[in-house]
């Protein structure tokens, strides 16, 4: 992992190329941190293969730990083994620390908080800032009580948790999604079925991603229209063996690098299959001119033919996570480029779209911004010393305007740890490899 404060990332000229950029990248965080909980509430030992060892998976296994969960866990085979207890958390009073952790935050309160017992649950500073009030307001109208030690609606609190005394629920999703899919999860606590009704938009993907995982554990998710999610009585998961895909998040800046140096990328392991929502990023890359292929090996993608790619309008709602990788690489599109439904990301590990529009700007890039979309306009970007807020996407992206910018460094790369510790390294030789 990189230690140094600054990174300074090598200049990459577009060229005719030889052969196909490939790369392997880490297990994906939504899957793992999902697949823990959920092996948790399992009946039985389950065991979970290309687990991500990145901090937020991380914390979310300590904090497994710290309930009294049994594990096993092989960080040099990526494997974890959990014996769950069928709903039931081993330790009815403890402290809980989920880091800056967003789906641990969500996931755990919510599965704590509609149990039984005491828990305090405490964060990092990052973490404090971000929003919960939704979700911990359902919790107090399903029974669980909670008190505040700092600012009501965020980081650190106390649940005292006594079980589901209502068959429904109303959740808002228009900060985040997590909300939803943490009460999805942990629905299966209530002895009669279960009602969750949804406020507000948000991309869906991610729910899906749940509901499918669910299922692939034993549980089955009703759907009545797209605002209506119910939860059978006497519903339980089924510890098993499961497989962990590869981050396609982590392989979209990978993928990212087909447009911008002009050359064919495979990331193995990455399918149409997939369960994650940031493959619509890879497909929304044929729309700048690249060539998709699903192979046996993982989805290669090819550049344009033209040798140049066009700036786009496009709703990253869904897949918002990527907003970031589009933003750096639009300067050298031949059009403008305007991403819109991304509002939501301000609130994320910093305010994004201003960490977007401010470091645009810093090396020189014309760009507006409203409060859910940014427009860049195509430019020749100079050298500059890139701030990444403490946020990992930020430093991952900003990464690909520098191959074609020289004088481009990344302040606090380590801040990658929190998903992909390995990123810069794995640019490196990947980008060794194929040249």
């Amino acid at each position: 992992m990189i230690k140094e404060q600054i990174y300074t990332v090598p200049v990459v000229s577009p060229h005719i190329p030889k052969t196909c950029l490939k790369v392997s990248v880490p297990g994906s965080k939504s899957i793992t941190n999902r697949a823990l909980l959920l092996a948790t509430l399992a009946q039985g030992e389950s065991f979970l293969k290309g687990v991500l060892f990145s901090e937020d998976a991380v914390y979310f296994q300590k904090c497994i730990q710290t309930l009294g969960f049994p594990t096993e866990i092989d960080e040099e085979q990526k494997t974890i083994r959990i014996t769950g207890y069928g709903g039931t958390i081993p330790k009815e009073e403890t402290s809980v620390y989920v880091g800056s952790a967003g789906t641990a935050a969500r996931f755990l309160s919510a599965c704590l908080g509609l149990s039984k017992g005491t828990y305090h649950m405490d964060s990092s500073e990052q973490m404090k800032k971000r929003p919960m009030a939704p979700l911990l307001t359902c919790l107090r109208e399903l029974g669980c009580e909670i008190s505040f030690e700092e600012k009501e609606g965020f980081f650190p609190f106390t649940l005292t948790a006594s079980g589901i005394h209502k068959e429904s629920v109303c959740v808002n999703i228009d900060n985040s999604s997590q909300f939803l899919s943490a009460l999805l999860i942990s629905a299966v606590l209530s002895p009669k079925d279960f009602t969750i009704q949804v406020e507000g938009n948000h991309g869906m993907s991610y729910i899906e991603m749940t509901c499918n995982m669910m299922e692939q554990f034993g549980v089955s998710v009703k759907r009545q229209g797209d605002k209506t999610f119910v939860l059978p009585a006497d519903s339980h998961y089924e510890a098993r063996t499961y497989d962990i895909e590869p981050d396609v998040s982590a392989a979209c800046y990978f993928y990212a690098l087909c447009p911008l140096l002009q050359i064919p990328v495979l990331v193995e392991g990455i399918h149409d299959n997939s369960l994650q929502g940031d493959l619509d990023f890879v497909k929304l890359l044929t729309r700048l001119g690249c060539t998709l292929e699903d192979t046996a090996e993982g989805i290669l993608l090819t550049p344009p033919a033209s040798g140049t790619f066009p700036g786009i309008d496009v709703d990253m709602s869904s897949y918002s996570d990527q907003a970031i990788t589009l933003s750096a690489i639009a300067p050298f599109a031949t059009s403008p480029t305007t991403i819109r439904g991304i509002g939501h990301i301000r609130l994320q590990e910093s305010d994004r779209i201003s960490g977007i529009v401010n470091e645009l700007r810093r090396v020189g890039i014309t760009c507006t911004e409203t409060p859910d979309s940014i427009t860049i306009y195509p430019g020749t970007p100079h050298g500059a010393l890139i701030e990444t807020y403490e946020d990992h996407r930020m430093a991952m992206g900003f990464s690909l305007l520098g191959l074609r910018t020289q004088g481009v460094q990344i302040h606090d790369p380590a801040c990658c740890k929190k998903t992909f510790p390995d990123y810069f390294e794995t640019l490196e030789t990947a980008l060794a490899k194929y040249l």
